[in-house]
């Protein structure tokens, strides 16, 4: 499967980073670099998909046929 969608990652001032998409509702990933909370964002992508699917809901956001997951990431970072 493949998405496209757009991150917001923010750098918390724990030190975390907190990830959100307003084009996937209800993806919220946390990690301690960009790396991992991209990496946490695409499984949640993918979990949200499947709960959609399980409920037999239709997803409020598209998925292809290929089999990967694709991000187009905005990153904003505080100064």
């Amino acid at each position: 499967m493949e998405i496209v969608m757009k991150l917001k990652i923010e750098k918390l001032p724990e030190g975390v980073y907190l990830a959100t998409s307003d084009e996937v509702p209800g993806l919220v990933a946390q990690g301690r670099t960009i790396d991992e909370t991209v990496e946490i964002a695409k499984d949640v992508a993918r979990k949200l998909y499947e709960l959609y699917i399980e409920r037999g809901e239709e997803p409020p956001f598209k998925i292809s046929s290929k089999n990967k997951l694709t991000l187009n990431v905005a990153v904003a970072l505080g100064a």
